[in-house]
């Protein structure tokens, strides 16, 4: 019995990137785009064309700080060409204020059963997640601010991932070592490989079947035994 106590202490706490991870833009980025554009008159450009461009213009980014002056940038560069030119001027603040709306997202559905499971077994919870002014209101929208202790925000402290500053804060603000929180994410340079060279253990979720290694996973539902199977060490 003292041996289970001890390995069950190997993890205390679980911290998770939120898009891509717990939730995702709904219908998607370009349906979202696409919808605002229209109530301004441009129409240039369907919503698979513009997720299209998004995933360009973002791709190209070298860095992105999360402001709301680097967003309008980045939609200024997906609307570029439409006609009338440029868009984004005039119907930029709609847009942004639309992705602070739960309506514009979806929470995946395996998120809130593998939540109530990791808060059922006493694990600490928070996330860390490369976002904006809107993510604290968004979370609470969804009633998902209830589950986490800490939640860290890139525009906050001033580090985005896969900085270690922002994961070592993470640490800091659950008051455990880096050794004993477990990282969960999509993306592997952001999650899996920034939070390991924090000192932190990591998952990636593989929301498809493409985007990581084989040692990934499909589901968070699957999250409570990969924990057990780190702790026990089978």
């Amino acid at each position: 019995m003292a041996a289970d106590t001890e390995a069950d202490m190997q993890i205390k706490a679980v911290t998770f990137d939120v898009g891509g991870t717990l939730i995702e833009p709904w219908p998607s980025v370009g349906h979202v785009y696409a919808e605002v554009a229209a109530r301004h008159g441009v129409q240039s450009f369907s919503a698979e064309e513009l997720n299209t461009r998004f995933k360009t213009a973002w791709r190209a980014r070298q860095s992105f700080a999360y402001s709301r002056d680097e967003w309008a940038q980045l939609v200024e560069e997906v609307f570029r060409g439409a006609n009338p030119c440029p868009p984004g001027k005039d119907f930029f603040p709609e847009l942004y204020e639309q992705f602070a709306r739960p309506e514009a997202w979806r929470i995946f559905d395996d998120v809130l059963p593998t939540l109530d499971a990791l808060a059922s077994r006493d694990i600490k919870l928070a996330v860390i997640s490369n976002w904006d002014e809107r993510l604290r209101g968004l979370l609470k929208s969804f009633g998902l601010d209830r589950y986490f202790e800490a939640v860290v925000v890139s525009c906050e402290v001033g580090f985005a991932k896969p900085s270690r500053a922002i994961f070592e804060h993470a640490a800091l603000k659950l008051a455990l070592p880096a050794s004993e929180i477990l990282h969960v994410g999509d993306n592997l340079d952001m999650d899996v490989e920034g939070a390991r060279a924090a000192g932190l253990q990591a998952l990636q979720i593989l929301r498809t079947a493409h985007n990581g290694p084989s040692d990934g996973f499909h589901s968070l539902e699957e999250l409570p035994a990969r924990i057990k199977t780190l702790q026990f060490g089978n």
